[in-house]
């Protein structure tokens, strides 16, 4: 059975979207570049909710400053859009999920292939995490206080219990937090 990961980066203070919904303080250099390639080496399937996904349609078709080996996976790999408000989804290679999200992923999860990821989509991935889906969290801990915005997991219902599976630290101070549904 195949995995799904969620990949969220935050600020110290658990913020994933500062107090205009912006997300301008990622830490990102060449380390981070290289980390991600290792980790999109694993994934053959992207997920989005609604909100991450046309920020990421709208950014990665004509993405230059990033990584090109980063750019080209973006660009490549198989996408879901979940959303019940979206009509169309257009980025390349993308499938546009309206209706019972969590069935969609019980039968995607079964099919052969390897993990799929979500970036972002911190509310799918709470309904998700409710719901026993996500196999594995791993959250991306910039070294910056932003003071106010979007809480990470505010949309959760109830507790969800983790245990850290591992961490890694980076020189740029970033820590990747790696958990996994106790």
């Amino acid at each position: 059975m195949r995995r799904l990961v969620s990949f969220i980066g935050i600020s110290l203070d658990g913020y994933y979207r500062g107090p205009h919904g912006e997300f301008d303080f990622a830490n990102v250099d060449q380390e981070f570049y290289d980390f991600s390639n290792r980790q999109d080496a694993y994934i053959d399937t992207l997920m989005f909710g609604r909100e991450t996904y046309e920020l990421m349609a709208a950014y990665w078709p004509t993405a230059t400053e990033d990584d090109p080996e980063v750019i080209e996976f973006m660009n490549s790999v198989p996408k879901v859009a979940v959303s019940t408000t979206l009509e169309r989804a257009d980025w390349n290679n993308t499938t546009l999920v309206s209706d019972d999200p969590a069935e969609y992923v019980k039968e995607l999860k079964e099919r052969p292939g390897k993990e799929i990821a979500m970036f972002g989509s911190v509310r799918l991935t709470a309904s998700l995490l409710e719901l026993g889906l996500v196999d594995e969290l791993r959250v991306m801990v910039f070294p910056i206080l932003l003071g106010n915005g979007a809480s990470m997991f505010s949309t959760l219902s109830g507790r969800v219990p983790l245990e850290l599976w591992r961490t890694t630290t980076f020189r740029s101070g970033n820590v990747l937090l790696v958990y996994r549904p106790a």
